[in-house]
């Protein structure tokens, strides 16, 4: 489930404590890990570090591409689909050479939903634009080009994270990060009157989004 498009899904969510705090998987670059392709943390390290660091929450970091791919290494982007269609076979994973890295991309996201699974993952907040992160936005086809593309879909490792029935968050939906926020600040449920008024959206919320890309996110209705 895409949690920024089910804000009744928060009901469902455990309250957490201290002796109980929330198993949160989280990209290992949005943990400040060294794991982007350049070898450096896409400069999103400190962007959740509030968060993590609240008694309530006991982060999990990984990164897919890591495990499978090393770092520093080239750049993935997914031509055909999103990544439920590359788990289909309709859709294929390649990096700006053309070198074809499917494969690997799907033994790292098979690597990833098996520690969240090991960890007892409740949620996770993870990169969005990612070919294996990415749950609101993601490239389609290679980024490397004179006219970028984008699509609405998910990253590998993200399809393979809904199929199993883990909630997603992207580092993008502001207006569910507040949420989540008073949810393990123990906070009264934050009024959408006061997220409107703050300008705090969710990524598909955007203008950019609503403006670019119209229509339905093909994954949301999970």
């Amino acid at each position: 489930m895409l949690l920024a498009h089910h804000p009744e899904a928060w009901a469902q969510l455990r309250r957490p404590t201290r002796e109980a705090p929330l198993r949160i998987l989280v990209s290992g670059c949005l943990a400040a890990w060294p794991c982007g392709v350049a070898g450096d943390d896409n400069g999103l390290g400190a962007l959740l570090a509030d968060l993590l660091r609240l008694p309530t929450v006991r982060a999990l970091p990984f990164c897919p591409e890591q495990l499978s791919l090393g770092t520093p290494r080239s750049l993935p982007d997914i031509h055909g689909g999103d990544g439920v269609d590359v788990w289909a076979g309709r859709a294929r994973v390649l990096d700006e050479h053309g070198v074809d890295l499917t494969e690997a991309m799907k033994a790292g996201a098979a690597a990833m939903l098996a520690f969240a699974q090991a960890e007892g993952a409740e949620l996770a907040v993870l990169t969005d634009l990612s070919a294996a992160c990415g749950s609101q936005v993601i490239s389609d086809g290679c980024r490397l080009v004179a006219v970028r593309r984008h699509q609405k879909g998910v990253g590998v490792a993200t399809a393979a994270l809904l199929a199993a029935g883990l909630p997603v968050l992207a580092q993008r939906d502001h207006r569910s990060l507040a949420r989540l926020r008073a949810h393990l600040t123990g906070a009264a449920p934050v009024d959408d009157g006061l997220l409107d008024h703050d300008g705090l959206l969710d990524h598909h919320e955007h203008p950019w989004v609503r403006e670019h890309l119209p229509g339905p996110h093909p994954r949301a209705a999970g």
